[in-house]
């Protein structure tokens, strides 16, 4: 398989260090904590096995997959932090549950193992069952079981793993009509009724997952990133994880440059792409982030890495942003298109309306909702 690459930004042999960082933070079971000694959360690590994928290690990728089994729970679920193999905090959280059906998708593209699909199709079934069934009457999903609010980033990124489900339920003829009813209710409401989220609009992930995630398209796409365009992107850093502090993250960055790869953007893609690399490690690993210098008069340090500490999160984040960007060169995998949704299930654009649910509009005093 050859190895995905940007030119003037990162070189396939980059690429393939990035992928062996990652490994390298593998626990011996095949759990990626977000670094060394840190917990696990499902979420991040699909994303990791995604990205050792790509980057040529097949194995440790595949290894990261094989462990998730025996964490599912008996409802579907998949408890929210792990550390040391074993839960922490036992919740099940609905975005890092569905998440393994992106990954699943996404190893098919790659590999085409058609057995592969088969041995995860039931735990991916299990997992998109129990998130689902935790939908509200307006369309947002609850964040867990105990909880009654409902988190933009989580369920923009749910509405591509309804994708990706879809697709996986048509590869092997095992139809699941509910899951297309969820995702049309699920992405009017992530288009339409932001408002009924939990409030987290000071993260930049709330601003740019509605286009990553795939529910907002088109124009109404490239208004919503420019409506907080300065707000978040510092040039030649990257941009701000919280619009509060002078701290730019690089996952946000590499994911803000796939969204904007989806839109076509590249220009400013490959910008953001690029000037992330400063927390690049000569041997493939990269920093979380970086406090700069804002010209505030305060005591807290600026110009420094923080947290110090290398994250596998934030290498997968660039090896997924390469591979979709070297694309319209010619130089990335046959995933590339994983976020682009190029791949995945039609969207779920008019279910909303056909379905016969009733619309956010008309639940939107629903008890129980944090607006």
């Amino acid at each position: 398989m050859s190895l995905p690459y940007v030119d003037g930004i990162l070189s396939a042999e980059q690429v393939a260090d990035t992928a062996a960082a990652i490994k390298a933070m593998q626990e011996p079971w095949g759990a990626v904590p977000w670094t060394v000694g840190e917990h696990v959360d499902m979420w991040n690590h699909v994303e990791a096995a995604m990205a050792m994928l790509v980057g040529g290690e097949v194995e440790a990728a595949e290894r990261a997959y094989a462990w998730m089994p025996g964490l599912q729970r008996q409802d579907g679920s998949f408890p929210m932090k792990i550390v040391g193999g074993m839960p922490e905090d036992e919740r099940g959280d609905v975005n890092m549950t569905a998440y393994l059906a992106v990954g699943i998708w996404h190893h098919w593209l790659v590999r085409r193992d058609i057995g592969f699909v088969h041995r995860y199709w039931p735990v991916v079934r299990r997992a998109l069952d129990w998130v689902v069934s935790l939908q509200t009457e307006w369309g947002g999903i609850r964040w867990t079981p105990v909880d009654d609010f409902c988190l933009l980033t989580g369920n923009a990124s749910i509405y591509q793993s309804l994708r990706a489900g879809v697709a996986l339920a048509d590869l092997l003829d095992d139809p699941q009509p509910e899951w297309e009813l969820a995702g049309g209710r699920l992405g009017h409401a992530v288009r339409e009724h932001r408002d009924h989220f939990e409030d987290k609009s000071a993260h930049s992930m709330d601003w740019y997952y509605p286009v990553l995630g795939g529910a907002v398209r088109g124009r109404a796409a490239f208004e919503l990133l420019d409506s907080r365009w300065d707000d978040f992107v510092r040039p030649g850093l990257g941009i701000l994880c919280v619009d509060t502090n002078p701290w730019v993250t690089g996952a946000e960055t590499c994911e803000l440059a796939m969204a904007l790869d989806i839109l076509g953007d590249h220009r400013r893609a490959l910008t953001l792409l690029k000037d992330m690399q400063h927390l690049r490690e000569s041997d493939g690993r990269y920093w979380t982030g970086w406090v700069y210098d804002e010209g505030a008069e305060t005591d807290e340090p600026r110009d420094v890495y923080w947290p110090v500490e290398h994250t596998t999160y934030t290498a997968a984040a660039v090896i997924l942003a390469v591979d979709a960007l070297g694309e319209v060169a010619g130089h990335s995998t046959a995933g590339s298109g994983i976020m682009r949704g190029t791949s995945l299930a039609p969207h779920f654009a008019e279910l909303a309306l056909e379905c016969g649910c009733p619309s956010a509009d008309a639940v939107a005093g629903v008890p129980g909702r944090t607006s």
